[in-house]
């Protein structure tokens, strides 16, 4: 590990994180994410220009990027009492989680479409993914929202407490700028292709490992020996056949373990794209959404309870 921490004080300090996560959700004024998004705005508008694009998307990542990663690491650092460098990693791993913001969002989407309000629910999932939602149905826009929830678990609570377990707090605020610039500079337009292409890759490394936990969590808690070998086998099976090498893993795994199908046909920028199928059985329903928070949730459980189990191991080991 590279923060310095005693495992145990890792694993209270992802705990007290999570807690505070759930209990406060978002900052509602001055989210920093919310103010590194409109630093990375500002950014591109200056930088992306007509020449030398991938070299501009580079130098794009690293001043959005490496500036606050240092200034979280300073902040650490020049804390000198235990305490206070507890506090601000707690403070800074809560920042960058977004459980809560995942129940939020999708939530009430499910609760929309239960009411068979079909025009509410197009309009709150158009809030959390890219896609067309204007006339999509029901099953369209549980898929929008069960895939989202599937891959954000990995992107705002997984693979945030991997790189806080890895680094601390300057490994959860790298982790999640960089994956913040995927989802604003990671598209396959012509606008971003090239500029992007840095933010994508990045994305795609730092993510590797992180993925690949999640959708073995997914494999795990799936209900019954069945439900697991199906997850196994989506994963293998399906998740080459998707673009992202990371997002692939994940849905095709948690689809699997919900034993529904997601993927096919969605709208981006107003052309259809056709994507591999993921899961195993029916198409999915607005019910489907809460599934899928709830698998979501179990498997923050799950690796907050491993990584309490293994810090109680290490400290008798070391008694």
């Amino acid at each position: 590990m590279l923060s310095g921490l005693h495992f145990s004080t890792i694993a209270m300090l992802m705990v007290a994180a999570v807690l505070l996560d759930l209990w406060w959700g978002e900052v509602r004024r001055w989210h920093p994410l919310v103010g590194f998004g409109n630093w990375a705005i500002a950014l591109e508008r200056r930088l992306n220009q007509e020449s030398m694009r991938f070299a501009r998307g580079v130098l794009a990542w690293m001043l959005a990027v490496l500036p606050l990663t240092a200034l979280a690491a300073l902040l650490i650092w020049a804390l000198s009492m235990p305490l206070a460098q507890a506090a601000a990693h707690t403070l800074l791993l809560y920042f960058c989680l977004g459980m809560r913001s995942l129940r939020d969002h999708n939530l009430p989407i499910a609760d929309a479409l239960a009411q068979r309000d079909l025009p509410n629910a197009r309009r709150l999932t158009s809030y959390i993914v890219s896609r067309d939602t204007s006339s999509a149905s029901e099953t369209e826009l549980t898929k929008a929202s069960a895939e989202s929830l599937l891959e954000n678990g990995n992107d705002a609570v997984f693979g945030t407490l991997f790189w806080f377990i890895v680094a601390g707090a300057p490994g959860a605020v790298l982790f999640r700028m960089a994956n913040t610039l995927d989802a604003m500079w990671g598209y396959r337009t012509p606008r971003f292709l090239q500029f992007g292409c840095a933010a994508a890759r990045i994305d795609d490394a730092l993510n590797y490992i992180p993925a690949r936990l999640t959708a073995l969590s997914y494999v795990l808690l799936a209900p019954g020996l069945q439900a697991k070998r199906r997850a196994w086998q989506c994963w293998r099976t399906q998740a080459p056949a998707w673009d992202s090498p990371n997002a692939g893993p994940v849905m095709s795994s948690g689809a699997g373990s919900l034993g529904v199908q997601l993927g096919g046909a969605a709208i981006y920028h107003g052309e259809v794209e056709y994507r591999p199928t993921l899961g195993d059985g029916p198409p999915a329903v607005g019910a489907d959404i809460k599934r899928a928070w709830h698998l979501v949730a179990r498997t923050t459980v799950l690796w907050l309870a491993v990584a309490c189990a293994i810090a109680t191991l290490m400290e008798i080991t070391h008694a």
